[in-house]
């Protein structure tokens, strides 16, 4: 999992104080004393919250404003400028944490490339956001299927030929016509150099280039002449022979050396003959075999304004990113580019270049200088508003983390008059480490005050007031924001050092209970540290160490895989009895952290871990961590016991990136070497999932029941049998539904009640599965999606109230909101449902609400609001149907 390194300096008020926690473990093994003044100021420090950092993001106040003009510009705009378009589209989502929207994005920035520096650019982003999925590539060759997606290019065919002559010189005079006035002139003409003779043709000489055409046809002296000395011009006897033959045969000899090219080259820029430049260039190009070939060759691609070989070059640093960053000689080229060599390595595509090569550098090292120094290329590069608002305030918050606070404070407040409103918090920042808090508060308030508002508005002004001020403001943040945890924290937190223990525990559980994040999991680690409660504390850093194996605690200073050494010493250890009885408790009662943590102490004993690793890829995907499970199918398969297990979780991997029939194939290859759970479970699901056919589903039940018969633990076969209820149901086969849904909750597979609550349902019975949703809430840890559902078996009053449970469990699901807001439309209230969803669209980009919303607007005329409605959302997705039949009946009504 890619860790993004970018912390802000935290206020003065909120710093960690010094902490040991190996010397506070210590104190409760009895090893030091209690009475230690160190062990209440180590306490203390465990429960501290650092200042959220000033985000290096590009954050409109109207992300939907922003979306819907780049929707309408891309349908208008000259085709070189949609990857530009593109890349402003992913610089929103990515302010958003729309991982897959962002992807999206670069791949369509990659698809309307008009250029290949372009897509040398984005191909190389996608391929550096995929990293680590090379096992795909291999998994897919396996299965017969090549997969080249972001390959090298074929730099020579991707770039025109230039056969234009440069203009010539000021001051030569050009004859028109290839003949010269003086007929008498032999066509024959002898180049000497150093003492040797090339015998060349006067007219095919003259015809490569403007300059040469007016030496031998022009009114010089050597127009006159058959004997020309070219000795003082820096090229070879050698050299001037295959100059000779180009001017004959249109080519260059394939056994020609790189250096012999180079003086070449040139001596054709000399000369500005364009067409024996171009041919240079580009066979100078196909000697590029090394990143060290590659440098050494930029250097004369820049000084020759040679494009090919430029972008050649540019090729093989950007197919090595990040590695190459780590060489001084590649990041050298890239910061002393100026505007002229920029021109020629990377075309027009200045801004996209210096984007990726920013990212890259802040993701390994935001304070480095390399990083600064790729941000200051950025902005040099920046050509409009929106570019220079995104590089003004990267290059600021960059700044602000190396505590060079005069520049940061003038990039921000560049970004801020560029339109960029979010920088305003990094104003605020500076104001505040100045000790100037009021003028802090004062800047935001300003803003407030002037803009819609948004939770990084309260959330930043809650940092410069203190008390009940400070309480407010953050309670003001999560409601309009809820996807922010600084406030979850640092309430929680507060609580803690109040000794309200109960309250801290449900704050955090709260945010947990939607959003798994590393720092949450540290905070509630430490709660459990200073309570004592060593099992707790135990499950949390099993859990983190399970979502990042590195991870590195208490500001990084502390690996979190020795703390959970020194807690576990506290700890009765379980024996693989213990930890299976303890996991089936676990996983009945929908505690996924829990079972997480159960099943990393379990890879420690030596039971089969290929099963165990792919158990946890399953929580780690229900947990909506992709990055982490993948890594953990991933070693599934790498300790998988036999050729049939492998196959299953290549099948898998396959899968859940989107290969699905050939996850279908590795199922089908492993049942060929033994019948299992797995492979016939695999193969159902991705039958299930690829095949449009409606009989197909006779085909999935009969996999499911030889699935079934294969061995296999209670945990998969009540999962088996939950699938098989649903395509009973599917089918209409309600009563063999009910069984399989009935099996499945006797070997405490809870979710099945949700299964035969839909059978109830089914049958007109809605209290039965109202009743059959309560067993589910009563027994489940995380229940959100249990109250959701259960919403749908009760009249109005109590489906309000149980989409108002969803809303305070899981304040991202955007159902509720739908709901609610199409209940207020009914009411024609028809302001009021409209605000419902733009509650929700503050802080997520659903296709579903701005859908809605449009809806909304055009019934009751707002005819520019639907429109940017409709825009936004088929930026989030350009090809639903539903969505483009609307776009296209609002945009008919637009005066």
């Amino acid at each position: 999992m890619r860790k993004n390194l970018f912390i802000s300096d935290p206020c003065k008020e909120t710093q960690l104080h010094a902490l040991n926690p190996q010397s506070w473990l210590q104190v409760e093994r009895g090893k030091l004393s209690k009475s230690s003044s160190q062990s209440h100021s180590s306490i203390e420090s465990l429960i501290k919250v650092a200042v959220p950092p000033i985000l290096p993001f590009f954050k409109p106040v109207d992300y939907v404003e922003v979306l819907a003009q780049l929707h309408e510009e891309l349908e208008s705009c000259l085709p070189h400028q949609r990857s530009d378009l593109h890349l402003l589209q992913f610089q929103v989502f990515r302010g958003l944490g729309e991982v897959k929207l962002l992807q999206r994005s670069l791949r369509s920035a990659l698809h309307k490339a008009s250029s290949v520096h372009e897509k040398l650019i984005f191909g190389a982003w996608l391929k550096y956001e995929k990293q680590g999925e090379e096992l795909i590539s291999d998994l897919l060759n396996s299965c017969g299927k090549c997969s080249q997606e972001f390959g090298p290019l074929d730099i020579s065919h991707e770039i025109p030929l230039n056969t234009n002559d440069h203009p010539h010189p000021e001051g030569i005079e050009i004859f028109n016509g290839s003949y010269s006035s003086v007929n008498c002139v032999s066509d024959t003409v002898f180049f000497r150099i150093r003492g040797e003779k090339i015998a060349c043709s006067r007219q095919r000489m003259a015809a490569l280039s403007s300059p040469f055409n007016a030496m031998l046809n022009g009114c010089f002296s050597e127009s006159l002449l058959q004997d020309i000395d070219l000795s003082e011009n820096d090229i070879s006897p050698l050299g001037m022979k295959t100059i000779a033959q180009f001017s004959q045969t249109g080519s260059l000899n394939d056994t020609l050396s790189p250096e012999a090219l180079l003086e070449i080259l040139v001596f054709a820029n000399r000369f500005f003959c364009e067409r024996l430049k171009d041919a240079c260039d580009r066979k100078l190009s196909s000697f590029i075999s090394s990143r060290q070939d590659a440098i050494d060759l930029m250097e004369c691609a820049l000084e020759e304004n040679s494009p090919v070989l430029a972008a050649s070059c540019l090729q093989v640093f950007l197919h090595e990113l990040p590695d190459c960053l780590k060489d001084e000689q590649v990041v050298r080229i890239f910061c002393n580019a100026t505007k002229q060599q920029r021109s020629i390595m990377v075309g027009h595509a200045s801004f996209s270049l210096y984007c990726l090569l920013s990212e890259v550098s802040m993701n390994t090292d935001p304070r480095s200088d390399v990083t600064a120094c790729f941000l200051e290329k950025l902005v040099e590069a920046a050509m409009n508003s929106r570019q220079k608002q995104l590089a003004y305030h990267q290059l600021g918050c960059v700044k602000l983390l190396r505590k060079e606070y005069t520049e940061a404070e003038h990039l921000f407040s560049a970004a801020f008059e560029a339109g960029h409103v979010y920088s305003i918090a990094g104003l605020a920042r500076l104001a505040s480490i100045r000790g100037d808090k009021v003028t802090a508060y004062k800047r935001l308030s300003s803003v407030m005050s002037s803009y819609p508002l948004l939770g990084w508005m309260y959330q930043e002004r809650s940092l410069y007031c203190e008390g009940e001020s400070r309480w407010e403001d953050l309670e003001k943040a999560m409601e309009l924001d809820p996807t922010l945890i600084y406030p979850y924290m640092y309430r929680a937190a507060s609580l803690m050092r109040k000794q309200n223990v109960e309250a801290a525990l449900a704050e955090i559980n709260r945010l947990l209970g939607f959003r798994l994040s590393l720092e949450c999991l540290e905070l509630r680690f430490c709660f459990y540290l200073a309570l004592e409660d060593y099992r707790n504390a135990l499950c949390d850093v099993q859990a983190i160490l399970t979502l990042s194996p590195d991870y590195r605690m208490f500001e990084g200073r502390v690996a979190a895989s020795q703390l959970r050494t020194l807690v576990r010493e506290h700890v009765e250890q379980w024996t693989t009895a213990d930890c299976w009885m303890q996991l089936y408790d676990r996983w009945s009662s929908v505690d996924d952290i829990g079972s997480l943590s159960v099943i990393y102490q379990m890879l420690e004993s030596d039971a089969a871990k290929g099963i165990l690793y792919f158990r946890q890829s399953l929580l780690l995907l229900r947990l909506n961590c992709p990055e982490a499970a993948m890594r953990s199918l991933q070693l599934a398969r790498q300790h998988a016991a036999s050729d049939h297990e492998r196959l299953v979780y290549e099948g898998w991997i396959l899968y859940d990136t989107g290969h699905c029939q050939e996850g279908l194939q590795k199922a089908e290859e492993s049942i060929s070497l033994q019948r299992s759970f797995e492979a016939f479970f695999l193969k159902a699901y991705a039958l299930a999932d690829s095949s449009t056919d409606p009989s197909c589903s006779t085909t999935v039940v009969s996999l499911l029941e030889e699935a079934l018969k294969c061995p296999s633990d209670r945990l998969r076969k009540g999962q088996a049998l939950n699938n098989l209820g649903s395509v009973y149901v599917d089918c209409g086969k309600l009563d063999l539904a009910a069984d399989c849904y009935i099996s499945a909750l006797k070997i405490r597979h809870t979710r099945a009640h949700q299964g035969l609550a839909r059978v109830h349902f089914l049958r007109n019975d809605r209290s039965a599965a109202y009743e059959e949703m309560k067993k589910l809430i009563e027994k489940a840890r995380n229940n959100a999606s249990a109250y959701e559902k259960r919403s749908e078996y009760c009249d109005r009053e109590l489906t309000k109230a149980d989409l108002q449970m969803v809303t305070q469990l899981d304040p991202l699901r955007v159902y509720p909101y739908r709901y609610r807001a199409a209940v207020l439309m009914d009411s024609h209230k028809e302001k009021e449902a409209i605000a419902e969803l733009t509650r929700a669209i503050a802080f997520k980009a659903d296709l579903h609400l701005l859908h809605l919303r449009a809806a909304f607007h055009e019934h009751i005329g707002d005819i520019s609001g639907a429109l940017r409605d409709c825009r936004a959302a088929l930026s989030v997705d350009p090809n639903h149907q539903e969505m483009l039949e609307l776009h296209s009946r609002v945009n008919s009504q637009e005066p």
